[in-house]
Formats: C-alpha cells, sequence, structure tokens
C-alpha cells in the first residue's frame, strides 16, 4: 500500500512559490522482526489508524495541545526513539488530559502520556523511562502482532476499536465501549489493548537499552516502576480493565535492574530544564478555578527562592488569574538570570501582550528568536500574538519558515491555515487545511480542501500547479489502499 502521508503534517518540506511541498527521504531497508504482521498490517497501515485514533482523542479534548508540553516531551521522545535505529518508524508523543498514572502507545508509533503520570515524576529519567518502555512497544510492534491474528478487520474498524478504549478510559466512561465491542468483537480488543506479560517483558529490555542510550540514568525505569507498584493500586479502579496493561510487580523491577546492571557505561545528561518549566505548565493550565496557586507558590518559593520552574508557574498563574503586570515583574530579572532559556522569553512577552503592552510583546519575541531561532514554542506563540497585533502576513510568514523545517502537529497546520486566511492568502489557507486533514488521517476531507484551493482565485501557475500534483498524489493513494485491502479480503477504508 502506498501512504500518500507522509510523516507529521508537512514534514520535510520546502518553501517554492509561497507554499509547502513535500519531499519524502528515502526509507532505510531495514530487516523485519520476525513476524508476519507486515503482510497483514503495514506501517504506512499502522501509522493511518495511529493519526485516525489521536484525531479520535483530539475531538474528545482529551489530548493537551499546548505547545511548550508538547514540544518538551516531543524533544525526549525523538532523543530515545534516535537510539532505536530504525528509520523506518517515527515517533509521535502527546501529552493527555488526565490525572490518572497511565501512559500507552497506539499503532504507527504514537505514544500518550497522561498529566498525571507526568507531575508523579520524580525526575526527568523516570519520565524518559515510561517513554522507553512504550517505545519499545512501538518498535517491537507489538500491537500490529496482536492485529496480524485479527488480520479481516479495516484500518478504520481498527482505529475506531482502539480509540473506543482510550476514550473510554480517558474521559472515565463506558459509554463509547459496548457498541465497538459488538462491531468489532470484544475478545479481539481486549487481546489488541493487553500486552502479554513477555511483551512487556519485551518493551522494558530494549526500553532500557534506549534509555541508556539516550543519555539518562536507567535506573529511572525501574524506580518509576516502584512508584507505580506504590501509587498505582487506588488509580487502577478508574480505569477500564482493557486498559491495564503495564502489571507492576517485584519480580518485574527485579529483571529490570538485573538488566540495568549489564549494561555498558554511558555518559549521562542532566535533566532538562524544560522538564521542569513542563511539570509547572501542567500544573497551571489544569488546576480547578477554586484552587489557590498564589499561595502555593508564594509557600514554596519561600522555602525555595532560587527555584526558576516555581518562578515560572508563579508567573504563568498571574497571567491565568488576569495580573499580567506582577507576571512582567517576576520575569524580567529571572529572565536576566537565564538567558538561555527562551521559554521564560515567550511568557514574558505573552504577559506584555495580555497588559496591552503590544510593541514591548513583539520586542521581547524577536529577542527569543534571536536567541533561539526557529524555536517551536516560541515561534508558535509569536505568530499568534502577531494574528491577535493584526499582522498577519509576518505571521504566515514566520510559520512558513518554521514548518519548512520543523515537522509541525496538527494543531500548528490549523494555525498556519488560519495565518495564511487572514493574509489574504486563500489558496494556501485551503491547501493548508488540505494537510491537516491528512494529518489527522483524513484523505477524503483533504482532496475536497485542494478542489478549493484549486478554485481560488488570484493563484500563481506555480501554486496551481502543486495543488492539482498533491490533489492527484491523495487520489492516487486512495485508489490503492481500496485496491490493496480488496485483495487482502478486507473491506476498503
Amino acid at each position: 500500500m502506498t501512504a500518500v502521508m507522509l510523516g507529521n503534517g508537512v514534514a520535510h518540506a520546502q518553501s517554492q512559490g509561497g507554499v509547502l511541498t513535500n519531499h519524502q527521504p528515502a526509507a532505510a531497508s531495514l530487516p523485519d522482526l520476525g513476524s508476519g504482521a507486515n503482510t497483514i498490517l503495514t506501517r504506512a497501515d499502522e501509522r493511518q489508524i495511529g493519526r485516525l485514533m489521536l484525531r479520535n482523542l483530539r475531538e474528545q479534548n482529551a489530548v493537551l495541545d499546548d505547545v511548550e508540553t508538547s514540544e518538551y516531551l516531543q524533544s525526549l521522545g525523538s532523543r530515545i526513539g534516535a537510539t532505536a535505529q530504525d528509520g523506518e518508524q517515527q515517533i509521535t508523543m502527546f501529552v493527555v488530559r488526565d490525572p490518572t498514572i497511565n501512559a500507552f502507545a497506539t499503532p504507527g508509533g504514537f505514544i500518550g502520556v497522561n498529566t498525571g503520570l507526568i507531575m508523579l515524576t520524580n525526575n526527568e529519567s523516570e519520565l524518559a523511562g515510561v517513554v522507553a518502555h512504550e517505545t519499545g512497544h512501538v518498535m517491537q510492534r507489538h500491537i500490529a502482532r496482536a492485529v496480524e491474528a485479527q488480520g479481516r478487520n479495516s484500518i478504520t474498524s481498527i482505529a475506531a476499536m482502539l480509540g473506543a478504549v482510550l476514550i473510554g478510559a480517558i474521559t472515565g466512561s463506558g459509554d463509547a465501549i459496548p457498541g465497538l465491542i459488538a462491531m468489532s468483537q470484544g475478545a479481539a480488543m481486549q487481546q489488541q489493548i493487553n500486552f502479554t506479560r513477555m511483551e512487556e517483558q519485551e518493551a522494558d529490555r530494549v526500553g532500557i537499552g534506549y534509555l541508556a542510550a539516550a543519555g539518562y540514568d536507567p535506573n529511572g525505569m525501574s524506580n518509576f516502576f516502584g512508584v507505580m507498584m506504590h501509587e498505582r493500586g487506588a488509580a487502577e479502579d478508574f480505569i477500564p480493565a482493557l486498559l491495564q496493561d503495564h502489571p507492576v510487580d517485584t519480580a518485574r523491577i527485579a529483571e529490570a535492574r538485573a538488566r540495568i546492571a549489564t549494561l555498558p557505561t554511558y555518559a549521562r545528561r542532566p535533566d532538562s530544564p524544560n522538564y521542569q518549566l513542563a511539570r509547572e505548565r501542567i500544573r497551571v493550565l489544569l488546576s480547578p478555578p477554586d484552587t489557590d496557586l498564589r499561595r502555593y507558590y508564594e509557600k514554596l518559593l519561600a522555602i525555595n527562592p532560587g527555584s526558576v520552574s516555581l518562578a515560572y508557574g508563579a508567573a504563568m498563574t498571574e497571567v491565568k488569574t488576569g495580573t499580567p503586570d506582577k507576571a512582567i515583574d517576576i520575569l524580567k530579572p529571572l529572565i536576566v538570570a537565564h538567558p538561555e532559556l527562551p521559554l521564560l522569553q515567550s511568557e514574558l512577552a505573552q504577559a506584555q501582550l495580555a497588559a496591552g503592552k503590544g510593541d514591548e510583546a513583539v520586542s521581547t519575541f524577536e529577542r527569543a528568536l534571536q536567541l533561539a531561532p526557529r524555536n517551536v514554542p516560541v515561534s508558535v506563540r509569536y505568530a499568534e500574538a502577531l494574528l491577535d497585533l493584526g499582522k498577519a502576513k509576518k505571521a504566515h510568514g514566520l510559520l512558513l519558515d518554521l514548518f519548512n523545517t520543523i515537522p509541525p502537529t496538527p494543531e500548528q497546520i490549523k494555525l498556519i491555515a488560519l495565518a495564511a486566511s487572514a493574509a489574504g492568502d486563500t489558496g494556501d489557507a485551503y491547501y493548508y487545511m488540505s494537510e491537516y486533514h491528512i494529518s489527522n488521517g483524513d484523505l477524503m476531507l483533504a482532496t475536497t480542501q485542494l478542489d478549493l484551493a484549486i478554485a481560488a482565485p488570484h493563484l500563481t501557475e506555480v501554486q496551481r500547479k502543486r495543488f492539482i500534483a498533491r490533489r492527484d498524489e491523495i487520489r492516487s493513494a486512495l485508489r490503492e489502499q481500496r485496491g490493496d485491502r480488496g485483495n487482502r479480503g478486507q473491506p476498503p477504508g
């Protein structure tokens, strides 16, 4: 089966004539993992299922689309994924709005980490240990192996089946599950979402290797297993049995520690300062309205006045509660002491914007980008500010430059579509919305958007040709998908 997409949104793109064009890198030819799974579910199929599942989660507001937190988690996942040395497999991280202690891998290299798990970790190596374990499931293609035994399912039904389980767990509602169980055969679904003891051990084994090779303390994995063993018992009352796929016991912890003892010595990286900043972002963004975070930060800063992350959280709280001038007072001296942290300057600029100081905010964003060119969170927040200030063309140009270098998320593709529309670039706006639908796994909607792009007024000949070529590429992929699944005895996706 030929996949039209092609990574994350408009990844590997170059700007030509004001539009983004996709150029696929040649995939490395690597041996399979001794399974026939690829004959039933190709990597492109898995990626399509994962995109559909992530779209479903977003529609349930289960994904925390906060660019700072997401970018931090993605950078961590990418470092670990790079040690797996599998050029065919992408790792896409996302944050789930859920206080329970859980993380999970879906087909196609998508790994979700609950906010509750992030907040429970004590250091970055513990969080990296969880991500490395889930990366082990992805690289060993455990879900594809399970689906191999149920090979008559279509991509759409597999995505709906697994997605219903995840949504039921995340929303705390079982309403979405029973109908899907009947449609997709409950026993098969449980087989596909639950990993066996052997697969858990395999994910531990390879994950510990990834963790150490990426420069993290491999003891982070076994240490967090201990945390889970003590903490997760109460949480499991609220997690459907279908998602209780990470049983932890003393034997598993001992096995992990025994493996760690056999590892070669790797250079260790210190915890990223963004780890603590991400934790405070989650705390502030998801705190209930009646939580007195001001008092919380006052108490902790009195004990640890030099904490950058606590001061950052306090400043975010002031912006959130409508007193951005107080945030500015907190952030300015913090930036003088820590000019190497562009997120502090970005938060200062957002506080200045909230305080009605638009020109100062623009200057602060510009300084931040001088320190960290093409920094994703800073660039995205700056583009949002430019749109608020009526500078849509500048926002469009900023995002175009960024996303021609760095693969955007679906929400970021939607942002560049909004910027193009506000700047009067109608054809580009429709084109970007087609890329947004592709990134979400909906090729039919993508072709509709490209039809609108081709019909838009004032296109250059270069734009028109590129839009037509992209539409033809998607239509060809749709035809091949239908034919391929028909040949495998499956209904068209």
